[in-house]
């Protein structure tokens, strides 16, 4: 039996202390926390999205980048045996819109509640409010280097690019404390919502003992806006609009449908949370052109046939008078303001070239992105530890013997839906019987 020491009690480092338990070692999993899963606990809205529903196919087109590493994870452990390992728990679960898993009772905790009892049911020992410092670890003797190939594995000697010439020995507390163990899973999540705990400690640890991190972004996280006037539309929500994202050179980076947000600072919601995990993080270096189309189903001859229907029908009204059967009447003074027509202006005074400019605006509604917000918004953290030092097929470091890495500590990011909280179960499940 060997002794195993798990870092990190979120989804991926729960999964990899049960499975490595389960599979007869001994193991502890040191949590900075006074509880298990904190950032769990908020994700969905405090709902958590435990997975998606959608087949393989589906969900590897999800992951932004390096969806091949996670070809073994997902096919070892899909969403069926994610939503399995709960509802045989008796924590039932629902598919919703967008093949969204979610528990029944709407409660996060109800999740978290189930990874503690799997934990205890299998002697897993937790240490709370407890942190890691950091690894411990030595060279190889020329014996464990002629044995440092996983025979299992699908990957060839040449296929290693850093000579694996270390070996994890164990872990060093903040007190000072040290915990020596065979093997050494590090779970400690990203860099994103770091009042949770997620403060980047699992970069530290692979740097140290000479693995690359790939620079870490903010993912799916809400823009800060420049125009003042989206200030006035704090906690408007607007659905079936469509978004343009064009770089300062007119390039086109990024476009989508469906629903978003205003806010107090700029714009945030489903539209918008997956544009920032799309455009490259070099391209917020600066500030981008965002335009919505408010009435993406018209095109601009039929929207100018519905707008004249509304002038029509308010012939002696004035033009700020006869939109409400276009826009949300929180918008309908901003939309007024950025046209070129006088806002007391009579519908039947309006020229062609002023109501063709109008419909130019509805369907080009401008806006000037300035900068991602901070990482205590972003949902994840994109970048990481680089996969290419990692052995997907067990997820254990390719630069030091017995050390394992799961979840978002990983250069691993995917959309909104569940997908990442599927990385985190699946890499988590591998990193655990492959100890």
């Amino acid at each position: 039996m060997s002794k195993v020491v798990v870092i990190g009690g979120g989804p991926a480092g729960c999964f990899a202390a049960y499975y490595a338990a389960q599979n007869g070692n001994d193991v502890i999993l040191i949590e900075k926390n006074e509880k298990l899963g904190k950032k769990l606990y908020i994700t969905g809205k405090g709902r958590c999205n435990v997975t998606n529903a959608s087949d393989m196919d589906e969900l590897l087109s999800n992951v932004m980048g390096n969806n091949k590493f996670l070809y073994s994870a997902f096919n070892d452990f899909s969403n069926k045996d994610v939503m399995e390992f709960f509802e045989n728990r008796k924590t039932h679960l629902k598919i919703e819109r967008g093949n969204r898993v979610f528990p029944k009772s709407d409660h996060s905790s109800d999740i978290i509640s189930c990874l503690k009892r799997a934990l205890d049911d299998e002697g897993v020992e937790i240490m709370f409010n407890s942190n890691v410092k950091e690894l411990i670890y030595d060279h190889l003797t020329v014996e464990e280097k002629a044995e440092k190939i996983d025979p299992n594995s699908k990957y060839k000697k040449k296929k290693e690019k850093k000579k694996l010439d270390k070996i994890v020995k164990g872990v060093v507390l903040s007190d000072g404390s040290k915990i020596l163990a065979d093997k050494v899973v590090v779970a400690t999540g990203g860099f994103s919502y770091q009042t949770t705990g997620s403060t980047g400690d699992g970069y530290k640890f692979a740097e140290n003992v000479g693995h690359k991190i790939i620079e870490v972004s903010p993912a799916l996280v809400p823009f800060n806006i420049k125009e003042e006037w989206v200030k006035s539309l704090q906690g408007l929500s607007l659905k079936n609009v469509s978004l343009r994202i064009m770089s300062p050179k007119n390039k086109k980076l990024y476009e989508d449908f469906g629903e978003m947000l205003f806010t107090h600072f700029g714009v945030s919601g489903p539209m918008i949370l997956s544009a920032s995990s799309n455009i490259k993080p070099r391209d917020f270096e600066n500030e981008l052109h965002l335009f919505i189309d408010l009435k993406p189903a018209l095109d601009e001859a039929t929207l100018d046939k519905r707008i004249l229907r509304e002038f029509e029908s308010g012939i002696n009204k004035q033009f700020k008078n006869v939109l409400g059967h276009l826009f949300p009447t929180k918008l309908i003074p901003i939309i007024v303001n950025l046209s070129t027509i006088d806002a007391d202006k009579q519908v039947n005074d309006i020229s062609r070239v002023e109501r063709l400019d109008f419909v130019k605006l509805i369907k080009n509604l401008p806006m000037t992105i300035v900068s991602k917000r901070s990482f205590n918004e972003a949902i994840i953290t994109k970048g990481g530890v680089t996969v290419k030092e990692v052995d997907p097929s067990t997820m254990g470091s390719k630069v030091c013997k017995n050390l394992f890495f799961c979840g978002e500590v990983l250069d691993l990011d995917a959309l909104t839906g569940g997908y990442n909280l599927q990385i985190a179960w699946s890499t988590g499940h591998l990193a655990g019987i492959s100890c």
